[in-house]
Order: structure tokens, then C-alpha cells, then sequence
């Protein structure tokens, strides 16, 4: 039999199904992109677990639910919990690696990024990337010494994940955009920054110049906002500091940034969720003004 010569037709009941599904998805993503205005220009707006140190991996990423984020990025120190025992060390095995996965997919959270972290030979920079790769990781941040980048340059194109360099305050190698740019220089463009708006404040730089002289390195972001421009100022509501975080935000539009950004909120450390929502909620309404 020539089936080319019969003609095959679609129920009517099948193709109105077919439709309301159609229908149904585009209204969720639209509904996803009016929770999240952040999605439409590609950030990934999420928290560094570290925020929520005082408990343990599995707490933290139900608590970044509830704060209505979606993304985490993970710290080599915090215990797994949830009956997982250890903690979240690139050195755990595959059968680990799966159930930290189940856990972050009930908790509807994505595992974009991990450090800051580093590391004092080849090999385990090698383990690091390949426990990245496995868990879905986009970005390592770290803070390497200087002799390792060229190694990290050729580790991030083997295998497509990023690494952004973190500073720390003053007296701390990368504090200065400066430095971290020089020491890119000529290397891939998948090693970049992590800038730590608030490090740079305690260390008594611009956010937003910072910003402008890194411009199409950064990568990723730790954004904080603080109470005072000192090295021992505390973290406050975004909006409500001295960082200008309304700047930061259109200064990363006009850079046309693509990447991931994590809330970190180092005060208040026993009940800090409520903070980074209304943070959150700051940063969404910020966003969505021209």
C-alpha cells in the first residue's frame, strides 16, 4: 500500500487540545516573565547559599524558594542535609551528585553557579570543572592565584563553563577591578568577574564606575547593599543603602549583561529570608522602571 496516496486527518477534539496547550504555555511564561522581569534580558536572578550559612544546603535552597528566586549559587562548606551526609565538596561521588539534583529540582531551584572556591593544583582544578559540569553549573566564582589563570582560560572553553574572578575587600589580591583585568588580559572570554558590589564599597570604590571600567567582563554578581560606606558596614534592604543599587541596575542594561546574579545578605543571619524577599522585590521594581 502508497500511504502517500491516503490522506490523514488531525480529530477536531485532538487540534482544539492541541491549541488550549499551546495557549496555556505562552500564558505561564507570561506570567513568569511578570514575576520575573529580570528573565526577559537573560539574568538569573538568585542567592549565594552562603546567606543562609547557619543552616544547611537543602534548608537554604527551600528558603531561596520562598523568597522567589530560582537559582543558587553553592559554597564548598555547607553541610547537605536533608539525611545527605557530608558537605558540598566538589570531591562527593555520582550517587551524591544525583540526589543534591532531586533536591534541587523539588525545591524548583537551579544550581547556576559554585564558590567562591579554588584550588592548589591542576588536578583538582580538573575536579572542579568536572563536578560543575555535572551538576549543570554555569559559573565557578573563585578567586585564583594568578599562576593558575592560563590553565583556567583553557579549562573554560574545554568545558563551556565560566569562571569569575570574586574580590574581597581590601587587602584582598582582586580587590580592585584593575587587578582582576589585567590578569585576564589575552585570555579567554569566559574568565571574567564576580563583582561583589558591596567588597568594593567596604574597600572604598564606586559600584557603578567599577561596573563601567569592567565592562564585558562581568560574568556574575554579588549584590548586596550597605548601610555605610565602611570597611564594617552591614548589609540593609537593597534600595535602602549606599550602594545605588537603581544605577547598578541600569548600568548592567546599558552593559547588556548576561549572566547570573546572587543576593547575598550577610546580616541577621538566624532569620534573614524575609530580607532578601523584600530585597528581591526592591530589585523587581527597580528593574521594571525605564
Amino acid at each position: 500500500m502508497n500511504l502517500f496516496r491516503h490522506r490523514f486527518f488531525l480529530p477536531a477534539s485532538f487540534l482544539l487540545l492541541l491549541f488550549i496547550g499551546l495557549a496555556s504555555c505562552k500564558t505561564r511564561q507570561n506570567q513568569s516573565v511578570s514575576k520575573h522581569p529580570e528573565a526577559k534580558l537573560g539574568w538569573k536572578l538568585g542567592a549565594q547559599a552562603y546567606t543562609f550559612k547557619q543552616f544547611t544546603f537543602s534548608q537554604a535552597i527551600a528558603k531561596i524558594d520562598s523568597c522567589d528566586l530560582s537559582y543558587v549559587e553553592a559554597y564548598p562548606g555547607q553541610e547537605i542535609g536533608a539525611g545527605i551526609p557530608g558537605k558540598m565538596d566538589y570531591k562527593m561521588d555520582a550517587a551524591k551528585r544525583n540526589l543534591i539534583l532531586k533536591k534541587l529540582q523539588e525545591n524548583h531551584v537551579k544550581m547556576v553557579a559554585y564558590g567562591v572556591v579554588g584550588a592548589d593544583n591542576e588536578a583538582d582544578w580538573i575536579k572542579i570543572f568536572e563536578f560543575c559540569k555535572a551538576m549543570g553549573v554555569e559559573t565557578i566564582t573563585s578567586e585564583p592565584n594568578e599562576k593558575y589563570l592560563q590553565l583556567l582560560s583553557d579549562l573554560c572553553d574545554r568545558y563551556q563553563i565560566n569562571v569569575a574572578i570574586h574580590n574581597h575587600p581590601n587587602p584582598s589580591h582582586y580587590w580592585n577591578p584593575d587587578i582582576a583585568l589585567n590578569a585576564i588580559k589575552g585570555k579567554s572570554k569566559r574568565l571574567g568577574l564576580c563583582a561583589d558590589i558591596g567588597h568594593w564599597v567596604r574597600s572604598g570604590l564606586d559600584p557603578v564606575a567599577s561596573l563601567k571600567k569592567a565592562s564585558g567582563h562581568v560574568l556574575h554578581l554579588h549584590m548586596k547593599d550597605l548601610n555605610e560606606k565602611s570597611r564594617n558596614a552591614h548589609d540593609v534592604h537593597w534600595g535602602e543603602g549606599v550602594c545605588d543599587i537603581d544605577a547598578v541596575i541600569k548600568e548592567l542594561k546599558s552593559q547588556n549583561f548576561k549572566g547570573a546574579i546572587s543576593a547575598e545578605y550577610e546580616y541577621n543571619w538566624n532569620s534573614n529570608s524575609a530580607d532578601v524577599a523584600e530585597s528581591v522585590k526592591y530589585f523587581r521594581k527597580s528593574f521594571n522602571q525605564p
